[in-house]
């Protein structure tokens, strides 16, 4: 007899779970193995995408919008305020990203 698939909301809560973990590991990884880290956030994406979930906003910020590598503040990221935005610039790939303050 075949599995039957969960619901929905059961999916997305799941997938949120191990987005928030997948998140949680590459913040403890990322002083050691850069790259494993940016593998975490590309494994936390494809889980919201197929999820059809949404990323949290905490998260969204903590990973560059053009090359999707894990940011960290001093080490490969630059934030600054600037005229009521936050701006964010990833110094992997030279883009930033302007958040309005509110």
């Amino acid at each position: 007899m075949p599995k039957r698939p969960l619901p929905k909301n059961k999916q997305k809560e799941i997938a949120l779970e191990r987005i928030k973990t997948l998140f949680k590991q590459a913040d403890g990884i990322f002083s050691k193995n850069k790259s494993l880290a940016n593998r975490y956030v590309t494994l936390a994406r494809k889980i919201a995408m197929k999820a059809k979930l949404k990323m949290p906003r905490e998260y969204k910020r903590k990973f560059c919008k053009h090359c999707y590598k894990y940011l960290r503040s001093g080490v490969n990221a630059r934030i600054r305020t600037r005229d009521g935005k936050v701006v964010i610039s990833c110094l992997e790939c030279k883009k930033f990203t302007r958040i309005v303050l509110r």
